[in-house]
């Protein structure tokens, strides 16, 4: 059995940097055999043989590995390029003038697809705190994300599920800040959306929705294209197509350069103890928290943000060699699996702490 720290080790030397990078919440670093992987198909385009199978069996593959990562079958698994799209199929399956909470200020992506989605379909919102307690009679869907991209803040998902299930709504989670770094488990939730070029470290253009049995049913494939039929290379003309009975016939077409270097990260990602990723991340974060002399998160999280509305605290943390973000008025850091805490000290001592 390999040691968790053997474990760590190893992913982190799939990849040929990351030290002083602390923006995995923005973008991610692409490991060594994403970048192989894209070149070497790139070196097989230019020299007259593109090869669509082999995309086809990137984009299962990839499917597999991130059924793996959120455990569940990868016939639970659509894919896609957006989550923004995939929220929009289950707002598309609304029913008119149905209310959908979710948190204030959450990502655009889970809330835009909601709010535009017509039908007089409500969007009422409410502090991430206090989801749970908003959720009433009239809620019909709970759309929140599992850590807040503005502020890492992390969900009690237990509480919002555990309301929304009492009241007979269906629940959303977006886990693309999460999923990579904190153990998820997409059975807790109706449906869930992830985008993989954050802590997954795969290329933009490639997401996911995971997405229950019975709420499956209840669906309307609207982006139904040739990729979402049993068999996708059956079904590229005319009216008469079977759609996969699965999650499959909600898949939209892939892009496939961007998942020819998905699938070897997500094959990393699968095969990391995300337990011991997460002890990691979470000590990290938590170490330049006691430094900047913050107080500890309820529900430790790889994401540190403060204060920062003139940018001054982000700007010395560039001035120092050191990738961070800034977001919604806050500055911005995140830990992940490359990172030690030599990271953490040159954060630190970057703004005089």
């Amino acid at each position: 059995m390999v040691h968790p720290r053997e474990d760590l080790a190893r992913v982190r030397d799939a990849f040929a940097g990351g030290a002083g990078y602390l923006a995995a919440c923005t973008v991610g670093l692409p490991p060594r055999a994403t970048r192989d992987a894209v070149l070497a198909d790139l070196d097989s385009s230019v020299a007259g043989r593109p090869d669509p199978a082999s995309y086809s069996s990137a984009v299962e593959r990839s499917r597999a590995h991130f059924a793996t990562l959120v455990g569940v079958p990868p016939t639970r698994i659509a894919i896609g390029s957006q989550t923004s799209v995939q929220a929009s199929l289950l707002a598309a399956s609304l029913p008119d003038g149905a209310e959908v909470l979710v948190p204030e200020r959450d990502f655009s992506s889970i809330v835009l697809p909601f709010v535009h989605a017509g039908r007089g379909i409500r969007v009422r919102t409410a502090p991430l705190h206090a989801l749970a307690d908003a959720v009433g009679p009239a809620t019909a869907l709970v759309a929140f994300s599992l850590v807040q991209s503005a502020t890492g803040e992390v969900a009690d998902d237990a509480a919002i599920v555990a309301a929304a299930r009492a009241h007979g709504a269906r629940t959303l989670c977006d886990a693309t800040q999460a999923v990579g770094w904190m153990p998820v488990d997409a059975s807790r939730y109706d449906a869930l959306v992830c985008h993989a070029y954050k802590w997954l470290c795969a290329p933009r253009g490639v997401a996911f929705l995971a997405v229950s049995a019975d709420y499956s049913a209840t669906l309307r494939p609207v982006h139904a294209g040739w990729y979402a039929g049993d068999d996708p290379w059956t079904s590229c003309y005319g009216a008469a197509v079977e759609l996969a009975d699965d999650a499959r016939r909600f898949d939209t077409s892939p892009a496939w350069q961007a998942f020819v270097g998905a699938e070897p990260a997500l094959a990393l990602f699968a095969s990391l103890d995300i337990a011991s990723a997460h002890s990691h991340v979470t000590a990290l974060a938590t170490a330049f928290r006691e430094g900047v002399g913050l107080p500890h998160a309820v529900r430790s999280s790889a994401i540190v943000t403060w204060s920062d509305p003139d940018g001054c605290d982000l700007a010395r943390l560039t001035a120092s060699g050191i990738t961070a973000s800034g977001r919604d008025g806050r500055a911005r850091v995140a830990f992940h699996v490359f990172n030690d805490l030599d990271d953490v000290g040159r954060a630190l001592a970057a703004l005089g702490r």
